[in-house]
């Protein structure tokens, strides 16, 4: 193989961390992802704290996070990558099924989540999807996100929104990432994260999934 095309595939592949205080669980979802020619685990922590450490250190695409975990849960871990402004996107993998284990990690800037009995294609998916921009809401938990909105992020300001950035906000409810906003609306990748940017800013909102939640309140969503 040549080097361009070895550096090529190298650039494609999904680099992700494995966060869980269950070696046995890092296990079964290292034995589901090394099968998969596209994504490469890159390491693994046993709690959060030792997870944002490696993150930083790793620097990964995609971060697999457990909710409860001892010492620093994957929430309190979630909100210390965020204060860090590090890059990787968060897919909570999960056994808890309760709202009120799955919402705060989700305010807390994760990009979705999956329960860990999913069946390993299904898994591959969501890394993919997660790694592309894509918010992964379930319907049951975007409402339970939405009746329990107490603050009423960007409340009313709605209106300081270009038509462009409306535009490109119902898309991104629609759970399309920035390279497929971008293709629809024919503009190119850096102007469409330019919209999101401030979209973000107008609205005082902190990340994709809060915006995605905002369209939807305010029936922007398709």
């Amino acid at each position: 193989m040549a080097d361009t095309e070895r550096e090529e595939r190298h650039s494609q592949v999904i680099r992700v961390l494995l966060v869980d205080d269950h070696q046995v669980v890092r296990r079964g979802l290292r034995t589901f992802l090394e099968v998969q020619d596209d994504i490469e685990v890159v390491g693994e922590a046993g709690d959060g704290a030792e997870g944002v450490a490696r993150a930083e250190e790793l620097q990964p695409d995609v971060v697999l996070m457990d909710v409860k975990m001892p010492g620093m849960d994957g929430v309190d871990a979630l909100r210390r990558l965020r204060e860090l402004a590090n890059p990787a996107r968060v897919l909570v993998v999960t056994s808890f099924t309760e709202q009120r284990t799955v919402v705060p990690a989700l305010r807390a800037g994760a990009g979705g989540y999956v329960y860990k009995d999913v069946d390993p294609e299904a898994l591959a998916r969501a890394i993919r999807s997660v790694h592309a921009g894509h918010v992964l809401l379930q319907p049951e938990v975007a409402g339970a996100l939405l009746s329990q909105d107490e603050h009423g992020q960007g409340q009313g300001r709605g209106g300081s929104l270009t038509e462009r950035e409306r535009e490109v906000l119902g898309l991104i409810a629609d759970g399309r990432s920035n390279r497929e906003i971008a293709r629809a609306l024919v503009l190119s990748e850096k102007t469409v994260k330019t919209h999101v940017s401030n979209i973000l800013m107008k609205l005082d909102l902190a990340d994709r999934t809060q915006a995605a939640l905002w369209a939807v309140r305010h029936g922007m969503a398709r």
